[in-house]
């Protein structure tokens, strides 16, 4: 792999991941940009102890061109036409976000009042382009082409994770318009908090009480019953958990517990791309229409709970039938108490059936 820095016109970071090692990764950003917003706020709710990013500047930002290459801020630049990524091809690309969560460009932050805490969402936000074909998903991408995206994933969480301020890691992916993707072009994003994620604390604070290692044997008494597996290989387990939130859901798991991406062997990279791009292609034939979803890769925060933690991918998606979304309402909205309208056992017979076609 080839790992080119460059920088765009405002001065944010572009990266390049290659497969060959000739690229010329030489193009400049010809655009002239508005200097960059300074860093979000962040805002401390005591209700529920957690961290509020407010982002006001996030309104300015693209949505949903008209869906063509013609328009798209990710494909390739050409000789008539400059967009986030200057050279006319790419393999994979990772570039700080345009409209960042969080940052480390600071502005001046004021008592608001209450006994809300403000201070500066310090960390960073990238975007990471998985191919340079618009009209690509990532269940089409090639092996190698899914082991380079998890080389620029293992990458960029070691080097976010040494920023000052950053406490951990996301590497996640948006995909379809009825989840409120703003961009068509295959791509995810990485969040570097300066905080860890109330989700994580969760995960993490079961853990600790359990008398013996929680995710391994969550994984274990999943691949004893079967029923809820969908896919498996020799490193690595699909399934849909017993208390799945969503109609559709998945957990992957490799079969040794690392904290994070950048832990992972060669050899579990490669046994990971051909198992999750056939659970995605399983989705999608559900129902024979394209599914939505998100696919989030819950890693160790940097400093804390890194021995009880376990690296796994949770991939779900709001469709429950055809022609019918799971809307967050008030039960998971107001409450987070989620009712599930699809049984899991049923979902992981579905989609296994899918894998088995």
């Amino acid at each position: 792999m080839k790992r080119t820095i460059t920088h765009l016109a405002d001065g944010r970071e572009l990266i390049y991941f290659d497969r060959r090692d000739d690229a010329d990764r030489s193009a400049i950003d010809r655009r002239t940009l508005d200097p960059r917003p300074v860093a979000s706020e962040l805002r401390y709710d005591p209700l529920t102890e957690e961290w509020i990013a407010i982002a006001g500047h996030r309104q300015t930002r693209t949505f949903q061109p008209k869906g063509t290459a013609a328009e798209c801020p990710l494909c390739p630049s050409s000789e008539t036409r400059s967009t986030e990524i200057p050279a006319f091809d790419y393999d994979v690309v990772v570039f700080e976000n345009r409209f960042p969560s969080f940052s480390g460009n600071f502005g001046t932050y004021e008592d608001v009042g209450g006994l809300s805490e403000v201070r500066p969402a310090v960390g960073r936000c990238e975007v990471v382009c998985f191919t340079s074909e618009h009209s690509s998903s990532f269940s089409q991408l090639s092996d190698a082409q899914v082991e380079l995206v998890m080389e620029a994933w293992a990458d960029r969480t070691a080097e976010l994770s040494a920023i000052e301020g950053v406490e951990q890691v996301f590497c996640f992916e948006n995909r379809g318009s009825e989840i409120g993707i703003t961009l068509a072009h295959p791509h995810g994003q990485i969040y570097a908090y300066p905080y860890v994620t109330p989700r994580t604390k969760l995960q993490l604070g079961a853990a600790s009480r359990y008398k013996g290692n929680l995710f391994a044997d969550v994984l274990a008494a999943e691949r004893a019953a079967g029923t809820r597996v969908v896919a498996a290989n020799e490193l690595w387990t699909a399934f849909v958990p017993a208390a799945a939130r969503w109609p559709f859901e998945v957990h992957i798991y490799p079969h040794r517990q690392v904290p994070d991406l950048a832990a992972l062997t060669e050899s579990e990279r490669a046994a990971f791309a051909p198992l999750y791009t056939s659970v995605l292609k399983a989705f999608d034939g559900l129902f024979g229409v394209v599914m939505p979803y998100i696919a989030a890769w819950h890693q160790a925060p940097v400093r804390e709970g890194r021995d009880l933690a376990y690296l796994h991918l949770e991939l779900f998606s709001i469709r429950r039938a055809p022609e019918k979304l799971k809307y967050l309402a008030g039960s998971e909205s107001a409450m987070g108490a989620f009712v599930n309208d699809v049984l899991p056992e049923e979902a992981a017979l579905m989609l296994r059936s899918q894998i088995d076609h």
